[in-house]
């Protein structure tokens, strides 16, 4: 029903547009009597064997929605209905922020894809924080972090901290974004010096905690064998409890989409099936180079339970899904979780 008669409807309209509809769509929808059981009946599947145990936390199911889809934390416990095991909120930056100017999200329909070059739009610190005093428990929260986009070099490291220490009573794990192409002036952030600074001084503060939360760190689809070297030995040297591969692309080869359509989206990160070979690779050379040191979370591409298996194959623990989610509905996530139990 979706895919045959919803999507056709959605796709029609500016993709940001129909991304707010949709989420007030699923709120008022799921306020009806009796709703919530149908999605539950519809889309949960419920079975011990789906149980993953990571970094100290007990997901139901390993398929997670990633983040950029909840960024404010505004829709987690009815997204939960739809068979999630658990879901990364955020970006969340200190202050709230607009983000790049508009049009800045485009589907690339022929190749199952998304451009988009977004900027961290959020509503901030606070915000996140009163939406996530509202969690009912249901599944895993993760909090995607990152900096404020007019934060100078010199204050990146207090823009994370920020985060971190404000929302840990509220998310399960923690994620460092380091790797969006959305956001201006993030050159420092993929220098690995300074990630083995950032990476320390978050650990520090965390081990200040009586209840420590995991952290991990969020890659790009892009880089080469020898920085993914680099990203093993800042693991090792930091004791990080993760890796989500990946980020979005912004390497544009083989796309069906013609060059001058592209040319007239511009610049963003490419997500969706086009990225779905590259990022399994790199989950797969972290997972075998590292001999498996390592947790990884997969994501990139997937768009069918086949997809889902390739990154568990791969060498990745749990995934996530979000430009598949759009296209294929939620009755992915139900496809993938009965497909591990097959």
């Amino acid at each position: 029903m979706y895919k045959a008669l919803i999507r056709p409807i959605l796709f029609c309209f500016d993709p940001e547009k129909v991304h707010y509809f949709t989420f007030s769509l699923i709120r008022n929808v799921s306020k009806i009597p009796g709703i919530k059981s149908i999605f539950k009946s519809l889309y949960l599947v419920e079975d011990k064997r789906l149980e993953r145990n990571l970094f100290g936390l007990t997901f139901k199911n390993p398929v997670g929605l990633a983040a950029g889809f909840d960024k404010n934390a505004v829709l987690y416990n009815e997204l939960a209905n739809f068979g999630f095991g658990f879901i990364e909120i955020g970006t969340v930056t200190p202050k709230a922020q607009v983000g790049n100017p508009k049009q800045r999200l485009f589907r690339l329909k022929a190749d199952k894809g998304i451009i988009n070059r977004m900027g961290f739009n959020n509503e901030g610190l606070n915000a996140a924080i009163t939406q996530l005093k509202k969690n009912k428990g249901q599944l895993i929260i993760g909090g995607n972090i990152g900096k404020n986009t007019e934060t100078l070099p010199e204050d990146y490291t207090k823009d994370y901290l920020e985060c971190f220490n404000a929302l840990h009573p509220y998310v399960d794990y923690f994620v460092l974004n380091v790797s969006c192409p959305n956001v201006g002036s993030h050159a420092k952030l993929n220098d690995k010096d300074y990630l083995l600074e950032l990476i320390s001084t978050v650990q520090k503060t965390n081990a200040t905690f009586a209840n420590q939360k995991p952290i991990l760190l969020k890659i790009a689809p892009d880089l080469n064998d020898l920085q993914l070297d680099e990203i093993i030995e800042l693991i090792a040297e930091t004791n990080l409890d993760g890796v989500i591969a990946s980020n979005t692309s912004i390497d544009r080869t083989g796309l069906k989409t013609n060059d001058a359509r592209l040319t007239e989206i511009g610049n963003g990160g490419l997500s969706g099936q086009p990225i779905r070979v590259k990022s399994t690779k790199v989950i797969k050379y972290l997972a075998d180079k590292s001999n498996k040191a390592f947790p990884i979370i997969g994501v990139g591409g997937i768009h069918s339970a086949e997809d889902a298996l390739e990154k568990l194959e791969a060498g990745a623990d749990l995934v996530q899904v979000y430009t598949g989610f759009i296209y294929e509905g939620p009755s992915l996530i139900k496809r993938i979780n009965e497909a591990l139990l097959k």
